[in-house]
């Protein structure tokens, strides 16, 4: 990927992630630790979400150090 391209894919995960955030009232990161911790979310409803949000914070992180090393 181009540095464009890697940019414009890591302002639109972080809109996901924003969104995310709004949603459960959580910062990412924090999500993040408690996710990998294998804490459960508390309500059944929200387990499709948290895997999501999961993806999209590992993905950020991937095109974040992406960007760095260009």
């Amino acid at each position: 990927m181009r540095p464009q391209e890697i940019l414009t894919d890591i302002h639109a995960l972080e809109e996901e992630l924003l969104d995310f955030e709004r949603k459960y009232g959580v910062r990412s990161e924090v999500f993040y630790a408690a996710y990998a911790a294998g804490e459960e979310p508390q309500e059944e409803s929200w387990v499709l979400d948290f895997g999501e949000w999961a993806s999209v914070y590992r993905t950020w992180l991937d095109r974040g150090w992406a960007q760095a090393q260009t």
